[in-house]
């Protein structure tokens, strides 16, 4: 049976088809595998190639490049609770991801190490031009930023209750991220540390193209080069 859109799979065509527009709906590999007769460990291993394909077109045609816009920054952490007598952002074993909103609608995320100045500042400057106009929380990683050539940098101090100052100054539009990633993420019960990459950028690829037919998008970029 020749599938032009996966090879090396016993897989139809038709069948195949299914399976994107079902992944495009964002259900998950047991629903699909009842939908669709196919065995869950089938539907796994086409769900993790699709995440692959995901995340090497997010890496080679990122919706963020250096340019001269707004933008809002922050850090979130996922995984398991805090351990216990750990202090500190992303204490214990949580993955700390860092992200870029661009106020039309676009977001970057990364996985970083740490929260400190020089790493934050490092992704900022590689993605925004100096000129741009930066929104973040009060955290002192961002302390660099003005020394780096960042004039128009503005602070919201959510200790002190201050989600919004007025006339823009906010980061709701990354905060709005966090919380669909969040609530997306936590259905697969758990993602192996090593494997998380790809769902985070699964989630940043789907955020970027709400409001348009995922399964049209994935159609055509497996007709370039199938899986």
């Amino acid at each position: 049976m020749k599938n032009k859109y996966c090879y090396h799979t016993k897989i139809s065509e038709r069948k195949f088809r299914e399976i994107l527009r079902l992944f495009a709906t964002d259900l998950t590999a047991t629903d699909t595998a009842n939908l669709t007769s196919i065995s869950r460990n089938t539907v796994n291993k086409i769900y993790e190639k699709l995440r692959f394909r995901i995340l090497e077109i997010c890496e080679k045609t990122s919706p963020i490049l250096p340019e001269k816009e707004e933008f809002e920054v922050d850090e979130s952490y996922f995984g398991p609770r805090r351990v216990k007598g750990k202090r500190g952002r992303g204490a214990g074993s949580k993955i700390i991801v860092f992200g870029l909103y661009k106020r039309d609608g676009k977001v970057y995320t990364e996985i970083v190490p740490d929260c400190k100045s020089a790493t934050l500042s490092r992704i900022i400057r590689g993605r925004a031009d100096i000129d741009s106009v930066i929104y973040s929380d009060g955290w002192r990683g961002y302390d660099g930023l003005v020394d780096l050539g960042f004039e128009k940098y503005f602070r919201v101090n959510h200790s002190d209750n201050e989600f919004s100052k007025g006339n823009g100054n906010h980061i709701n539009g990354i905060e709005s991220f966090w919380g669909y990633a969040k609530h997306r993420l936590v259905k697969f019960k758990g993602i192996p540390k090593e494997k998380f990459i790809i769902y985070l950028k699964e989630t940043e690829f789907r955020f970027n193209n709400r409001g348009n037919d995922l399964y049209k998008i994935l159609l055509s970029v497996l007709r370039k080069k199938t899986l």
